[in-house]
């Protein structure tokens, strides 16, 4: 499930055309390595600013108060105190702030905790710059983040648990023509294997995925799954 969309990148990020300062931005992970990693890649960006880094969720709860920051982007597994249960703390303690989960390819459970704890997105800690901006971009503004690498699994696992960020968005908005091309992305048919299904050119069918995602408040395929799936549009 690695389909993306064209509004991905350096280019989707733009807060500054809304506001005058960049997005402040803390880092919690207990691997150094990372966090210097992050920190060389911000430095290149304008329109993201590093305010702190946290080593464990103790340090990062502290971090939050001392730095003000817009966006959380915090390892789930940390000593301590982890992100799961840092996140639900601050939920308590400023529900308004965003947060995105990091996590590795084999940790799918724990995501879901995360995302029920109150993250607003998640990442694979192998996700690009350009996707990380995009996330960040993206939970900033009040919107979800799905990680564009998330398995079949993973998304069937976020649909089936409390976490619903599709509340404003009933699955009624959706004709019949448009399940049965969300179906098909579910079972990641191409745009192009679905274009012969359907008899229609491919310009056609990745229309009818741009005007979906963009109906139901997704970036990317991942978004468009979890939504199918907990709405029951498709069932896998």
């Amino acid at each position: 499930m690695n389909q993306t969309d064209d509004r991905t990148g350096e280019d989707a990020l733009a807060p500054g055309a809304a506001e005058d300062r960049p997005i402040r931005l803390l880092i919690a992970d207990d691997h150094e390595i990372f966090r210097d990693g992050f920190r060389v890649m911000l430095r290149k960006n304008p329109d993201l600013e590093l305010v702190g880094e946290a080593a464990d969720g103790e340090h990062l709860l502290a971090m939050v108060e001392f730095c003000k920051p817009d966006v959380v982007i915090t390892d789930i597994r940390m000593p301590n105190i982890d992100g799961v249960a840092a996140t639900r703390l601050l939920q308590h303690s400023h529900p308004d702030l965003p947060v995105i989960g990091l996590s590795t390819y084999d940790e799918e459970q724990v995501i879901v905790d995360m995302l029920e704890a109150g993250a607003r997105g998640y990442l694979l800690k192998n996700a690009s710059k350009e996707e990380i901006f995009t996330a960040v971009d993206m939970v900033h503004r009040g919107e979800v983040y799905f990680c564009a690498s998330t398995s079949p699994r993973l998304a069937e696992l976020i649909a089936k648990s409390s976490f619903n960020p599709f509340r404003r968005r009933p699955s009624a908005e959706i004709n019949d023509r448009e399940k049965e091309i969300i179906r098909l992305i579910c079972q990641e048919f191409s745009s192009k294997e679905i274009a012969l299904q359907l008899n229609n050119s491919v310009r056609t069918v990745e229309s009818y995925r741009d005007r979906l995602l963009d109906k139901i408040g997704a970036r990317n395929v991942a978004g468009l799954v979890v939504y199918a799936i907990k709405h029951g549009i498709y069932k896998p």
